[in-house]
């Protein structure tokens, strides 16, 4: 089962379902395509991206292993790799029960609400529009100001909610490139308009990325720099005597100088933030999340697509910010090691697992509550709460939990732990010794 019907949930599922695999594919929205299906082209190479996303989208709903499942939502998933089991709802009485082995959790970002960041006057002037909205200009094939005017005068402002310590922290990747992208489109669009980039930081990093950003500083483009952490740009409303819209004041880190920069349409580059039901999601399959909201995989270096939870996968920006490239190489990883894992037709479970001693359970479900991987259930008609061994990671939790000491970690008894203790006290005090 994938989450998610964005690119890299479309491209994980293509690559299963060619394999002669059965797929399900989820997707909350009434059609499939994710944030990809309002951009209008990708950088550096400025492909459609519409016509890109209409094959990939016409291949799966073809496919005969595919089956899309729209408007939908999981409501509850149980089970462990090779056994899973999810009920699906589209918001009416009908239901559908799946059987699977494997889930691949693609389900995305969505964009931050720049409204609370008044330096910018989103909602209060209305020429001041976000870079997905700037995109629905773009797809129509005109950039126009709210009034109908061409602009004469076009700034585009980055990290707007990222990279700020009273909003997020953390760089959304995507938004110096696309921003540069921009830059080209309005170019092409208006060749006689002012373009104004004003950037904290200038990230171009990708393929053929830094060369796109020189290309783009030679059509005219102005390039200022700002303080994103302690001085962010001011956008006022423009007098009549401005001949513009809009004033932007701010202090030009490269030149030292307080300048004015006129404008008649202001790009707020949004940054891209963990979507509501992101923690929802988590525990529904088992999953843990950073801070931010981002799903957690199992090693970022060593094991970058799958997670602690044996036969989860996460992939695109649900694990972190991240281009299309990004999330389709990621997408195809993940595809890869589940067709692995079907090939093999076993898998190693964790040996440090824990253990319910039933003698002494008095069936409190503290445990059931605590334990992070859903691995416990409890035995009615025994009265005792059972450990799963396959879903269970050993990371302890039941047992500090447990108050009456029913359950104990594999190869972590606190006999074993108070030997470890023990021997480390006895290397200390013998090293004391010699230094005597």
């Amino acid at each position: 089962m994938v989450i998610g019907g964005g690119i890299s949930g479309i491209t994980a599922a293509l690559e299963i379902a060619d394999a002669g695999k059965k797929v399900y594919l989820v997707e909350k929205e009434n059609q499939l395509g994710g944030n990809v299906a309002s951009v209008d082209l990708t950088f550096p190479y400025m492909y459609n991206a519409q016509q890109i996303l209409k094959e990939l989208i016409t291949n799966v709903e073809k496919h005969p292993n595919i089956e899309v499942f729209l408007n939908s939502n999981t409501e509850k998933i149980s089970g462990y790799v090779g056994n899973f089991e999810a009920i699906i709802s589209n918001g009416s009485e009908k239901k559908s029960e799946l059987k699977f082995g494997n889930i691949i959790a693609a389900t995305g970002l969505k964009p931050i609400d720049p409204s609370n960041i008044t330096n910018y006057g989103y909602n209060t002037l209305p020429n001041v529009v976000t870079s997905l909205e700037f995109e629905k200009m773009l797809l129509s094939g005109k950039v126009l100001t709210k009034d109908g005017k061409e602009p004469k005068h076009v700034a585009v402002i980055h990290c707007v909610g990222s990279r700020n310590k009273d909003h997020n922290e953390y760089c959304s990747r995507t938004c110096c490139m696309t921003a540069l992208k921009y830059s080209n489109q309005i170019k092409s669009i208006l060749p006689q308009s002012n373009v104004y980039e004003l950037y904290a930081d200038m990230r171009a990093f990708g393929n053929r990325c830094e060369e796109f950003y020189a290309s783009t500083a030679k059509r005219k483009v102005m390039f200022l720099m700002f303080d994103q952490q302690n001085d962010l740009p001011v956008i006022k409303k423009a007098n009549s005597k401005d001949n513009c819209e809009m004033i932007i004041e701010m202090n030009e880190k490269l030149s030292g100088e307080d300048i004015e920069i006129p404008a008649d349409l202001i790009i707020l580059m949004v940054g891209m933030e963990a979507r509501e039901d992101a923690k929802a999601v988590s525990h529904k399959i088992g999953v843990s999340m950073d801070s931010n909201g981002f799903f957690i995989e199992k090693h970022p270096k060593l094991d970058p697509v799958a997670t602690t939870t044996g036969g989860v996968y996460i992939v695109g920006s649900c694990q972190g910010t991240k281009d299309i490239s990004d999330s389709v190489s990621q997408a195809k990883a993940a595809a890869a090691r589940v067709l692995a894992t079907i090939l093999q037709g076993e898998v190693q479970v964790e040996s440090t697992t824990a253990v319910v001693n039933e003698d002494i359970c008095c069936g409190c479900q503290f445990c059931i509550s605590m334990c992070p991987y859903t691995a416990i259930h409890f035995d009615e008609e025994k009265g005792v709460s059972v450990v799963n061994e396959v879903l269970c990671k050993g990371c302890g939790t039941c047992g500090s939990t447990c108050p009456s000491g029913a359950i104990k970690s594999k190869h972590f008894t606190d006999h074993q732990i108070l030997s470890q203790i023990n021997g480390m006290m006895e290397m200390e005090f013998a090293t004391d010794e010699v230094i005597a």
